[in-house]
C-alpha cells in the first residue's frame, strides 16, 4: 500500500484581499448598473450582469448564469451546455479586453511596421 501525503499551500493574503477588491469591483459595478436602470418599466427583467476584467463576476452574475446553465442542461440534455455558455461569456470577456488594449496602440500600415514596433 502506497501512502499519499497532500499538502495545502496557504494563498498570501495580500493575494485573498486583491481578490476580494476584484469581486467587491464587480458587485459593485452590478449595483451602479441596478440604480441606472431603477427606473425601468416593471414589465422588463432586469438583472445586472457584473464581472471584473480579471475574472470575478459579481453575485447577480454568478446567480444568473447558474439560472441559464441549468435550463440550457434541461433543454439540450448535454450536462456541458452550461460549461459551454459559460466559456461563450469568457471569451466575450477576452476580446473585450482585447479590444480594449487595441484600440490604445497606434495603428500599423503593414506587416513591417509591427516588426518596427516590436
Amino acid at each position: 500500500m502506497a501512502g499519499v501525503e497532500v499538502h495545502f499551500r496557504r494563498i498570501p493574503e495580500e493575494i485573498q484581499l486583491q481578490c476580494l477588491k476584484f469581486i467587491l469591483a464587480a458587485s459593485s459595478a452590478e449595483q451602479a448598473k441596478r440604480r441606472k436602470y431603477e427606473n425601468l418599466d416593471s414589465s422588463f427583467i432586469f438583472v445586472p450582469f457584473g464581472v471584473e476584467t480579471l475574472g470575478p463576476w459579481g453575485p447577480e452574475a454568478r446567480a444568473l448564469f447558474k439560472e441559464l446553465s441549468k435550463r440550457v442542461i434541461e433543454s439540450t440534455g448535454d450536462p456541458r451546455a452550461g460549461s459551454y455558455l459559460g466559456q461563450r461569456i469568457s471569451l466575450a470577456i477576452q476580446r473585450g479586453n482585447a479590444a480594449s488594449i487595441l484600440g490604445t496602440v497606434p495603428r500599423c500600415g503593414g506587416f513591417e511596421d509591427v516588426l518596427d514596433f516590436i
